[in-house]
């Protein structure tokens, strides 16, 4: 017996083994052709899919105070109930929708710079930026009754009926005890596999997180199972050039909904106008 196998030989015994290999392969197929089905339905569905764009049609505009730099927004009770930022400035507000006024108000310490709000049976929960604390007032005197603690920063908030659900920039949503607000869980964010940041002022919707995309004029529709953006809403326009220059308008923020009525209302830091608007899809 020879010790080595020729060239010839072995490129010919190589070509045996990969037909073999392949011989193999589509026997292994044949005795489970449902193998490559099943493989595929194990894929993420619509892992790559862009979520749909949404526009919108403006039903009404109410007047709203241009020197509110709006940072959390709630409906309730035929009132808007506002909480305004910056430093030395911020504030929780009882607005009178209709008008705009002011109806009650209550200033936050200089130091802090105020940002989203929510109700929770009788109480307006706050947050602030970077003081990684928030507070608890009476929703009806403003009164405060109680203060809590967070790590890093404090963006939105809304609930779900069952949790507190706050925001903080990234793209986590942080879901918290509405007794304790000690936080229980979190939720990446995330739109064709990709994270989505900037989430800013929060509202529930119809068993949906929407959140304001800071610096940008689009709202997520957020799925609060899965964290998956399952719409866009683009709100491009809304404020008219002509209210940008003759104010010193900034972005988008400010989400509030009326669930009785299914009314939409949103607005943004130092806008003159708020607006209630209807979803339409865009062609």
């Amino acid at each position: 017996m020879r010790a080595r196998l020729s060239v010839l030989e072995l490129s010919r015994a190589s070509g045996l083994g990969l037909l073999l290999i392949c011989l193999g392969v589509l026997v292994a197929v044949a005795a489970s052709p449902s193998a490559l089905a099943q493989r595929i339905s194990q894929l993420p569905a619509n892992a790559a899919k862009a979520p749909p764009v949404y526009g919108y049609e403006v039903v009404h505009s109410y007047p709203h105070d241009p020197e509110a730099f709006t940072q959390g927004l709630v409906y309730r009770g035929g009132f808007l109930y506002e909480s305004t930022g910056l430093q030395g400035q911020s504030t929780v507000r009882k607005v009178e929708l209709k008008t705009g006024r002011v109806l009650q108000q209550a200033g936050l310490p200089d130091a802090l710079f105020g940002e989203g709000i929510t109700i929770w049976e009788e109480r307006l929960i706050g947050i602030t930026w970077q003081s990684q604390f928030g507070y608890v007032l009476d929703v009806q005197t403003f009164k405060p009754q109680a203060r809590f603690s967070y790590p890093g920063e404090g963006w939105g908030l809304t609930h779900n009926g069952q949790e507190i659900i706050m925001s903080d920039g990234t793209e986590e949503l942080r879901f918290l005890d509405p007794k304790t607000l000690r936080e229980l869980r979190r939720l990446r964010v995330s739109a064709a596999g990709k994270p989505v940041t900037q989430l800013n002022e929060l509202e529930w919707v119809e068993g949906e997180v929407w959140a304001n995309i800071w610096q940008t004029d689009r709202i997520a529709r957020i799925d609060p199972r899965t964290g998956q953006v399952t719409g866009w809403i683009d709100l491009s326009g809304l404020l008219s050039a002509s209210d940008r220059r003759q104010s010193n308008a900034d972005v988008l923020n400010g989400i509030a909904y009326d669930p009785a009525s299914k009314r939409i209302f949103v607005t943004g830091k130092l806008w003159p106008k708020l607006f209630e608007i209807k979803l339409r899809p865009k062609p």
